[in-house]
């Protein structure tokens, strides 16, 4: 017996499991629903947008080191609060009062857990009044100041404290006296393995907003929160419409309210066995896995309408409900199992990304697949039987049990048209299907690729459509990105405009500080951005000189050690050193350089008119150029290497789907039917339905982000059922004695009306991700819609034509005549 014969015996075998002990198959999957559903407690949300995309990257651990070893007042760690004081003047009696008011109502709070708090109100009453070491004693100096008073000072400190004008917003203006907003950093005593920083930042929120002024807190808590807010909000939105939009065209397909229950069963079951695997095995759940259980119904969809469809060809007929369901699962058994197999490996092409939760979310989708199929490949067929025999024993009522189309409909005679129009010119039409989608693909190989965190955080403004949800769809209030759009346009900490070389040596050697300078004269085009194509770099030598200009004493210590006039001392570096952390000036140069003197860091502003990619480049190339070890990173560098890395496994994904798919197909059609060249054909109307996909990316102007870049290789798997399909009842019909051309039309008027049901629902049920809040979850869901979409049409149009040309060369068999005789 060849290995074909075997895998169809085995397959007749499990066949016959199903029909013949149908309530076993029955309870055996209710019992392992119910184990799944244990794991369903189990399951984590990662509410960190970017972490998981940063594991392991070089650039990242230099960020990490420079966080980690440079104070910087500014960064809202995991142990601070920032408080954003928007006002016509931050810099007011009455702005600075009513800031220390609230770090007041904060510090009374023990659950708070407040160490200190740092600012420009509590700089200015400590100022103003040395001997003012408490919150409530600062309020009390402000209050009983003159606002000539605060002014003075505020001239002053600009002059002495140069981390007070960092505090403020760009426009800070020192002869005035006034800026447009501040920030006060708020530091929090919490032992290590703190997790409920969201709660207590949330909190400070709530008491700031209390006050009749604009105070707004931020940081990692308030985001991560906001993050798992918009998973919850995102989920609570798109299934319902989901389902809702499943089960109107259940209802069109099925035509049948029992059938439909079964349907919807089966899909419930799939979500729940896949929920239950994410708790066992401890893969969390984020933004990207929302897409997860849409996938899974769109595929149980496709399966759950397949079977039921061909049954009822069969009952039809006339046959007794075991045998017709006998025969409708031996037809289509094989097919499931080549779509299963086929579209884990699209979906499971994802596990070779570096990135853990693009891997994450092909593995998830991966085994989901299995679990759709084991459900309804198994359960569904059994279920229905089951069902059928208690119905007919009380005598309940088949309300409609026609397939969905047949040869002499209306539909069926539309769906078989491009197979009539191929006939007469196959050649024509495949080539004009290569030239085409050879277009599409070219210009789709220019669509950008992008990492940014705004993609997994919802809009500042919500479309009205979300802003009047009723409860209990209508979403919660974010203040994320309005709070970081603020910081970006009034405070110079956008890591956007600047890049950080991380720089590790003995910085007290001679001349180490000219060499930290040296390489700025000549600089790639992003950093050339200060006087004479120079860069513009901020590092501890801009700490000396600033210095130096303050202090004469400190001067002339510089003065003596710098040999060749430049303001950057070439010795005796130590003692410059010492001079300068016991400085006031000292709490800026540990932003540069650390107490060790073994690291530094160099921020570099760039050119606003270069792209990320240009800045990363250049930034990169230039830490080569450092004397010392220098490494590039910063949030720029580090987002552009996940961006390249996005790119990569999008494209690695795709190629390896492709590949694994046709040597799958070819393999699998040679050894059941002996006619491997039928998996070729099989894949060619999807390669044509990805190149037109990845041109509409372009023409849309969508990119390959951090969900997105898995579209290709999901698109396969996903896309690949109806060609399969179609493929397998015309191998099914061919093998019957039709030639290719009759075959085809029995195919599409007959199959092709399950493939049409199909891609209603998983288009319209995937795209309603669309809706989601997040960007990154909305363009996915737009881009599964037109893929299945797609996938559909490319079946219909380009499977007939390459079929009829797989007939002419491979010759036809003796007594089948050639299709163009048919």
């Amino acid at each position: 017996m060849r290995v074909g014969e075997r895998i169809e015996a085995g397959i007749r075998r499990l066949n016959d499991v199903i029909v013949d002990r149908p309530r076993a198959v029955v309870v055996a999957f209710l019992l392992l629903t119910a184990v799944f559903a244990g794991g369903i407690g189990l399951v984590s949300t990662e509410t960190e947008p970017t972490e998981g995309f940063t594991e392991g990257l070089d650039e990242q651990e230099a960020l990490d080191a420079v966080n980690e070893e440079f104070e910087d007042p500014f960064a809202a760690d995991g142990e601070s609060t920032q408080l954003i004081h928007v006002s016509g003047n931050a810099l007011s009696k009455e702005a600075l009062v009513r800031n220390l008011r609230v770090i007041e109502r904060v510090e009374s709070r023990e659950s708070l857990r407040v160490a200190d708090a740092n600012g420009p109100a509590t700089i200015v009453a400590q100022a103003i009044d040395p001997s003012a070491t408490t919150v409530t004693e600062q309020r009390r100096a402000l209050e009983g100041a003159t606002e000539t008073e605060v002014r003075r000072t505020v001239r002053q400190l600009d002059d002495a404290n140069p981390a007070f004008s960092r505090s403020l917003a760009t426009d800070f203006n020192p002869t005035s006296a006034s800026a447009s907003a501040s920030i006060t950093v708020v530091s929090h005593d919490v032992p290590s393995g703190f997790d409920d920083l969201a709660g207590l930042q949330t909190e400070v929120a709530s008491i700031a907003e209390d006050e009749p002024a604009d105070i707004r807190a931020f940081g990692t808590g308030i985001v991560n929160d906001e993050t798992g807010q918009v998973i919850g909000d995102s989920l609570t939105i798109v299934m319902p419409v989901v389902v809702l939009l499943l089960l109107l065209f259940l209802v069109v397909a099925y035509r049948d309210p029992i059938d439909l229950s079964l349907g919807l069963l089966s899909l419930l079951m799939t979500v729940l066995w896949t929920f239950g695997f994410l708790g066992y095995s401890g893969i969390p759940f984020n933004q990207q896995m929302i897409a997860v259980p849409v996938l899974l119904l769109a595929v149980g969809v496709d399966f759950g309408i397949h079977i039921i469809n061909r049954y009822r060809e069969e009952t039809v007929q006339g046959f007794e409900p075991v045998e017709a369901m006998r025969t409708a699962n031996n037809q289509l058994m094989v097919a499931f199992v080549i779509v299963t197999v086929t579209t884990v490996f699209g979906f499971g092409a994802n596990v070779i990304s570096d990135l853990t939760p693009i891997r994450n979310l092909g593995l998830a989708s991966a085994i989901g697949i299995v679990f759709t199929f084991l459900i309804f490949g198994l359960f569904l067929p059994a279920a229905k039987l089951e069902v059928d025999r208690l119905r007919e024993r009380y005598g309940v009522p088949e309300f409609n049990s026609k397939p969905i189309s047949s040869e002499d409909s209306t539909l069926g005679r539309l769906l078989a048209f491009p197979a009539r129009a191929s006939r007469y010119a196959p050649i024509a039409f495949v080539v004009v299907l290569l030239l085409t989608g050879g277009v599409a693909a070219a210009y789709g190989s220019g669509v950008d690729t992008s990492f940014e965190q705004e993609d997994f955080l919802p809009p500042a403004e919500q479309p009205e459509y979300v802003t009047s949800l009723p409860e209990p769809f209508a979403p919660g209030t974010y203040t994320v990105t309005e709070t970081i759009n603020l910081l970006e346009d009034r405070f110079a900490t956008s890591q956007d405009q600047s890049v950080t070389i991380y720089v590790e040596g003995n910085f007290e050697e001679n001349h180490a500080l000219a060499a930290l300078s040296q390489p700025n004269a000549d600089p790639p085009d992003a950093l050339a951005v200060g006087d004479g194509g120079s860069a513009r770099p901020t590092s501890v030598a801009t700490v000396i000189r600033s210095h130096a200009e303050r202090d004469p004493e400190f001067g002339e210590l510089v003065a003596r050690n710098d040999r060749d006039g430049d303001g950057v001392p070439e010795q005796n570096l130590d003692r410059v050193y010492d001079e300068l952390f016991a400085s006031p000036s000292g709490d800026r140069a540990e932003q540069f350089l650390t107490p060790d003197r073994r690291n530094a860091k160099v921020e570099y502003a760039i050119d606003a008119d270069a792209s990320q990619a240009e800045a990363a480049a250049d930034a990169r190339a230039f830490a080569d150029d450092f004397r010392y070890e220098a490494t590039a990173t910063g949030q720029l560098v580090v987002f552009d290497a996940i961006t390249d890395i996005i790119f990569d496994s999008a494209i690695q994904g795709m190629i390896l789907a492709v590949g694994l798919t046709a040597g799958f197909l070819v393999v699998a059609y040679a050894v059941l039917e002996g006619k491997p060249y039928l998996g070729i054909v099989n894949v060619f109307p999807i390669l044509v339905a990805i190149a037109f996909l990845i041109g509409t990316m372009r023409a849309l102007g969508l990119s390959l982000n951090a969900l997105t870049a898995t579209i290709l290789s999901i698109s396969i798997g996903l896309g690949i059922a109806y060609s399969v399909h179609a493929t397998h009842r015309f191998i099914d019909e061919y093998n019957d004695g039709r030639n290719a051309y009759d075959a085809m039309l029995k195919t599409l008027s007959g199959t092709g009306g399950a493939l049409l049901g199909s891609m209603l629902t998983t288009s319209l049920g995937t795209g309603a991700l669309a809706l989601a809040i997040t960007p990154v979850l909305g363009d996915f869901g737009l881009l599964m819609a037109l893929s299945v979409l797609y996938s559909f049409v490319f079946t219909v149009v380009a499977l007939p034509p390459a079929v009829l040309l797989w007939e002419r060369y491979r010759g036809a068999p003796a007594g089948r005549p050639a299709a163009s005789s048919a």
